[in-house]
C-alpha cells in the first residue's frame, strides 16, 4: 500500500483495503481545480456573495469563505475542493454511523478537506479545518471515483469524515454518477447548507446522518464559529419530507449539551417534527483538538440520554463509542426482540427480514438488502 505523506505537518491516510490506488498524489502534479462553484451572485466591485450555506459570506477579489474552499477569483466564485480527496477508505457502513442501512455492508468513503463550522470539538480536525490545497490528496474526478467504488466491490458510496457540503460540486457530479452505475449513495454532515442546493442533491443521495450537535443557539455559536442551530432543524425537515433515509448523531459533551431539559427538547423536537422512526445515535465524547478540558462523557450520561429519548416517544435510539453496550443493538419496539447485534461497528447478526420482525412482524424502518433485492420500510 502507498500514500502515506506529510503536508504542512499533518499525516493523512489516504487506503483502500485490498490493492494500490493507481492515482498520483495532488502535491505532485498540477492539480484539477479551481473549479466554477455553484450557488453564488455577484455583486457590486467584483464583490460575490455564496449562497451555498447560511453563513451567505460575502467575498473581495481573493478572499475565502469560512469554510477555507470557496473563493472570489476576480470577481466569480471558484471552489478549491473538486477532484482532490485527502482521505479514501472502506469503511463499515456502521462507522457513519447507520444503523437501519445495509448492516454489515462495506462503504466506499470518500473526503476533501474543508468545513463551514469551526467546532471545537472537532474529532477530524487535521483534515476538516484545512484547505483543500494546504494538505496532499489524490486527483480523482467523479467518473474515477464512482470506478474505484464499483472497482472494489463496494455498493455504498458514502462522502464522509470532513463536511460534504463544501465540496458540493464533486459530490454533486460523482452522486449523479453513482446512481447511473447502481451505486447507492450517503453522506454524513453537518447540515448546514442551504434549502435549494440541499433540495437539488437529495434526489441522488440515499440516506443521510446528520450531526445535531445541540439544541441552543447558544452552543451552536460558542462551539461552531457563530452558528446557529435553526438552519440545521430546517435541513432535517427537508430531508425527512424528501424520503432520503435519515439518522441523527449528537455528539454528547460533558457540561455543554448534556443538560436533561435540552436533551428532552431535542428529543421532543424529532418526534414532533421528524417522527419517532428516526434513529437518534448518543456518541461519547473524548477530549479533542481545542476541547480537551471537558472528560469523557460517562456513560451513565449517555444512558440517561437514552432513556429521555425512549420516554419522548423515540422508538430507535443508541449509544455510539462505547463497543459492547447493549444500545448499540436493535430492538423491536413492539415486542423487544434483540434484531440486531453489534460490538463496535461489527454486526454479530441480523434477524430482520424484509424489514420486519420475525417475531411479531412489526415494521422495522430502513433499507435493508433483501433476497429479491434491496428494500426501504419507513
Amino acid at each position: 500500500m502507498r500514500g502515506i505523506k506529510k503536508g504542512v505537518g499533518l499525516l493523512i491516510l489516504l487506503m483502500v483495503f485490498g490493492g494500490v490506488l493507481p492515482w498520483g498524489w495532488a502535491g505532485d502534479k498540477k492539480l484539477p481545480f479551481p473549479h466554477v462553484a455553484k450557488f453564488w451572485q455577484r455583486l457590486s466591485d467584483k464583490k460575490v456573495q455564496c449562497q451555498l450555506c447560511p453563513r451567505h459570506c460575502i467575498l473581495s477579489p481573493g478572499q475565502r469563505g469560512i469554510c477555507g474552499v470557496r473563493e472570489n477569483r476576480d470577481g466569480e466564485l471558484v471552489t478549491y475542493g473538486y477532484a482532490n480527496p485527502v482521505a479514501l477508505h472502506i469503511d463499515p457502513i456502521e462507522k457513519k454511523p447507520f444503523f437501519h442501512v445495509w448492516p454489515g455492508a462495506k462503504a466506499f468513503s470518500v473526503a476533501i478537506a474543508g468545513c463551514n463550522m469551526r467546532c471545537l470539538f472537532c474529532q477530524n480536525w487535521q483534515i476538516s479545518q484545512s484547505r483543500p490545497d494546504d494538505v496532499y490528496g489524490f486527483i480523482l474526478l467523479p467518473n474515477e471515483l464512482v470506478d474505484l467504488a464499483r472497482q472494489y466491490h463496494t455498493k455504498w458510496l458514502v462522502y464522509t469524515y470532513t463536511e460534504p457540503t463544501v465540496f458540493y460540486e464533486y459530490m454533486y457530479e460523482s452522486a449523479v454518477l453513482a446512481k447511473r452505475s447502481g451505486l447507492f449513495t450517503a453522506m454524513h454532515t453537518c447540515g448546514y447548507i442551504n434549502p435549494e442546493p440541499l433540495r437539488q442533491l437529495l434526489p441522488y443521495i440515499d440516506a443521510i446522518n446528520v450531526d445535531l450537535k445541540g439544541f441552543s443557539e447558544e452552543f451552536y455559536n460558542q462551539m461552531g464559529l457563530m452558528a446557529s442551530l435553526k438552519p440545521v432543524l430546517e435541513t432535517l425537515k427537508i430531508i425527512k419530507q424528501s424520503g432520503t433515509w435519515l439518522e441523527i448523531t449528537n455528539l454528547v459533551i460533558p457540561g455543554f449539551n448534556d443538560n436533561p431539559d435540552e436533551v428532552k427538547k431535542m428529543c421532543e423536537w424529532i418526534v414532533k417534527n421528524l417522527g419517532p422512526d428516526v434513529p437518534l445515535h448518543f456518541s461519547r465524547f473524548f477530549p479533542c483538538h481545542k476541547l480537551t478540558s471537558a472528560p469523557p462523557t460517562p456513560i451513565s450520561t449517555l444512558e440517561r440520554c437514552v432513556e429521555i429519548a425512549h420516554q419522548s416517544g423515540l422508538k430507535f435510539v443508541y449509544i455510539g463509542n462505547v463497543p459492547g453496550h447493549k444500545w448499540e443493538n436493535t430492538y423491536c419496539p413492539h415486542c423487544g426482540a434483540l434484531l440486531i447485534k453489534r460490538i463496535g461497528y461489527t454486526v454479530v447478526f441480523n434477524k430482520i427480514k424484509d424489514g420486519h420482525c420475525p417475531f411479531c412482524g412489526e415494521k422495522i424502518p430502513g433499507i435493508w438488502r433483501g433476497d429479491k433485492g434491496d428494500k426501504k420500510t419507513e
